[in-house]
């Protein structure tokens, strides 16, 4: 009954607590508002599956998942994961472990820490610079007992964590999230996650339309992409730079690796979304950027990517009217005849979310 009645305040202090975001309640100066490793909780719950970088599905659980969950907590667990309380200092079963490893959420097993970024604050609290991926821990404002603080939550499950401080100028963020043992497990490195801390299971695609840019910022979009990464294909020099690409003296192509779901979306899906992106007839070309690096190509990673994008390539040529009197120019590069996928520089990742711009997703 005592883990119930957690359940029950956790659920509407989650509710409550949804509405108060980090930048709300701290000046927006705060290095804590800033800083890429901490995620703030949005004003509004996703529609959405929401994906982590590193594969993971981190859609929020629904109150009935997160209170069978809950059952196997004790209650001491339970006061610290549910009711937001705190273990005391110098007790928590974690604090002195130097085993290399992962931390992971102990109510819904989301991987959150990793021993890599774990150091000794002196505090008395497990303490790292920062998650495995910033994604699985959000923030939110925290004025309980008379303080402002930063509450650090599982991203997933919502379980209490802890707190964030930007008082450890010491470590390579200036972070320090203070965690509570019992709201972490840890595995052992060489130890196999259990399924419940896996990824999902994913394949990757690429496809080059023009500038990368757009191409980026439109697969990101798609439901079902977990993530979209600029780069460089189908040339013939080792680690291109961008410098290079843009002489034509490489023979790569602005490519984009596209991570996705396919239980979300399918590699069919991934095409028809391509051929709205750009205009798959111009030659060495997309509108005004002109080059061989700006050809469009598939470049397939299995032989079935293959057999799929020739097929679709001539669908669309012999029945969409789209395409009558133009002849469609998309190359179909086999998984066998392809070079590397280079990743491009950084200042090119992510290039309209950093310049605050957006590429709206086409509806016909």
């Amino acid at each position: 009954m005592r883990v119930l009645s957690c359940v029950a305040l956790f659920l509407a202090a989650a509710l409550l607590g949804a509405a108060l975001v980090l930048g709300a309640g701290l000046p927006a100066a705060s290095p804590l508002t800033e800083n890429p490793d901490v995620k703030t909780i949005p004003a509004s719950g996703p529609q959405a599956p929401v994906y982590s970088k590193s594969g993971y599905d981190i859609t929020p659980l629904p109150p009935e998942r997160v209170e069978e969950l809950a059952e196997r907590l004790t209650p001491e667990e339970a006061k610290i994961i549910l009711a937001k309380g705190t273990e005391p200092a110098f007790c928590g079963t974690l604090l002195d472990n130097k085993k290399e490893g992962t931390y992971i959420c102990r109510l819904c097993g989301l991987p959150l820490f990793s021993s890599d970024s774990k150091f000794d604050s002196g505090t008395g609290w497990p303490s790292f610079f920062k998650p495995v991926d910033p994604a699985h821990v959000r923030a939110q404002r925290d004025t309980s007992h008379g303080m402002i603080r930063v509450e650090t939550l599982c991203a997933r499950c919502g379980a209490h964590l802890g707190h964030v401080f930007d008082d450890a100028p010491q470590t390579p963020t200036g972070l320090r999230f203070c965690m509570n043992s019992a709201s972490l497990e840890f595995v052992e490195r060489g130890t196999p996650l259990p399924e419940r801390s896996q990824p999902i299971k994913t394949e990757t695609a690429y496809f080059a339309g023009g500038c990368f840019w757009g191409v980026e910022d439109r697969f990101q979009q798609v439901p079902g992409v977990i993530d979209a990464v600029s780069g460089y294909m189908g040339g013939h020099t080792a680690n291109p730079t961008y410098k290079q690409v843009c002489s034509g003296d490489t023979g790569h192509a602005e490519t984009v690796k596209v991570v996705y779901d396919p239980a979300r979306v399918t590699y069919r899906e991934l095409l028809e979304w391509f051929f709205k992106f750009h205009d798959p007839t111009q030659v060495n070309r997309q509108g005004p950027d002109v080059g061989e690096q700006y050809r469009s190509a598939i470049f397939a990673a299995t032989p079935e990517q293959a057999e799929q994008a020739r097929a679709f390539i001539a669908e669309q040529q012999r029945s969409n009217p789209r395409f009558a009197g133009r002849t469609i120019a998309t190359q179909v590069v086999a998984a066998d005849s392809s070079t590397p996928f280079y990743e491009a520089e950084e200042y090119h990742q992510d290039y309209h979310l950093k310049h605050g711009g957006s590429c709206a997703l086409p509806t016909w």
